[in-house]
């Protein structure tokens, strides 16, 4: 029997290592924290969004510049095979309005429990806090363990190492140096720092922009945003994360512009905002503004914007001055290139040791597409494992 290691015990390490289980090899899971899987777990605090039901050509271009790379793997898998698998653990899925799939339980922990049941009754074996070190001499994978050093001899290897964004829930990138062809990690669905005013911040911290549109270098897309002590995050402001970054990095600055009633337009907004006598407070509230999208206007008008007020509403710029860091991103960008790999998610530098997951050098946005391609990769690599060593 062969012997595979799989190091991660994410989603992409614990789906290779099920896979790879099922095809008659000798399993071993290496993570360096104490339990598997804890990403998922916080992720599924808010639901856990196992991926998206919107037409697979369309899925498929959320993944920008890697879509040709990870297209064969994701068609492999695809969203229905991941909710077939999902239920398959006892899991029953629904798919909510937005399109995006979930559990019925609306969490990770019944999931993960009944996944790691299924691995430990098919001979997965787990092994925790082993931190990777690369390889020995003899081609052996070294580990640093509570014991000490410690190797192993596989006959294939599955590297699921994540990324950087959220370190202390155990991806963060120490394992960069072992490995050639990395581009940086950088922070990826993460929130933007705005200069707001003491005011507007003791106000309005912590309030939802409900029914907004986000516009920025000629992509407008509509969704909810949060207001934070920082600045401004939440899924629309995620789904553009990736422009604003690079615009961010050329720059040192990046304007959004905000729609604040996309449900009308400018000649219908204008005839709710007509009226003399009205502060400004009661003519944008008799135009349906919320408080918090008042608030905005408020902060812009202070600032000095003389914009009309029609025009100001369906475009209000926010000014970011900067994004969160790795440490709070609920992913990354960066690592391994694609180039690096051969068409089974081998590393041609280092023959029977594939990667998966997002220690590969794509980037999508929430919605249920992180989990999918973190699962559709790790198949695929495990797929390429047993290739290798039959």
């Amino acid at each position: 029997m062969k012997n595979i290691a799989v190091i991660g015990a994410g989603p992409a390490g614990l789906i290779a290592a099920e896979i790879l289980a099922q095809s008659s090899r000798s399993v071993t899971v290496f993570d360096r924290m104490p339990s598997p899987a804890r990403k998922l777990l916080i992720a599924g605090r808010g639901g856990l969004n196992l991926t998206h039901s919107e037409p697979l050509d369309h899925l498929l271009d959320r993944y920008g510049p890697a879509r040709a790379a990870l297209e064969p793997a994701i068609r492999a898998f695809p969203p229905e095979a991941l909710t077939a698998w999902a239920e398959a653990l006892g899991q029953e899925t629904f798919t909510g309005s937005s399109g995006r799939v979930f559990p019925k339980a609306m969490k990770a922990s019944p999931l993960l429990r009944a996944w790691l049941s299924r691995l430990g009754g098919s001979g997965v074996s787990l092994r925790a806090r082993y931190r990777w070190l690369g390889w020995d001499a003899q081609g052996a994978l070294r580990f640093d363990t509570p014991e000490g050093e410690s190797t192993f001899a596989a006959d294939a290897t599955i590297l699921a190492l994540g990324g950087a964004s959220w370190p202390r829930l155990g991806s963060d990138g120490a394992w960069t140096p072992l490995l050639e062809g990395v581009t940086p990690f950088r922070p990826a669905n993460m929130g933007f720092r705005v200069g707001w005013s003491p005011l507007f911040r003791e106000r309005f911290a912590g309030q939802p922009l409900k029914r907004i549109a986000l516009s920025f270098e000629g992509r407008s897309l509509r969704g909810e945003a949060m207001v934070t002590a920082e600045g401004l995050e939440g899924g629309a402001v995620y789904a553009l994360s990736a422009p604003l970054r690079e615009a961010l990095a050329r720059d040192g600055a990046a304007t959004l512009h905000i729609d604040l009633r996309p449900d009308l337009d400018a000649a219908t907004l204008a005839g709710k905002l007509a009226g003399r006598g009205l502060s400004l407070s009661n003519l944008l509230r008799k135009a349906g503004l919320s408080p918090v999208a008042i608030g905005l206007v408020q902060e812009a008008r202070h600032s000095g914007d003389t914009t009309e007020l029609p025009a100001l509403i369906k475009a209000l710029p926010v000014r970011l001055t900067g994004a969160q860091g790795l440490e709070r991103a609920i992913s990354s960008a960066g690592g391994v290139g694609f180039a690096a790999l051969d068409e089974r998610f081998m590393l041609r530098a280092h023959p029977g040791t594939f990667l998966a997951g997002e220690m590969l050098d794509w980037e999508a946005p929430t919605g249920g597409y992180l989990l999918q391609a973190c699962f559709a990769t790790g198949i695929a690599a495990a797929r390429g494992a047993i290739d290798f060593t039959a």
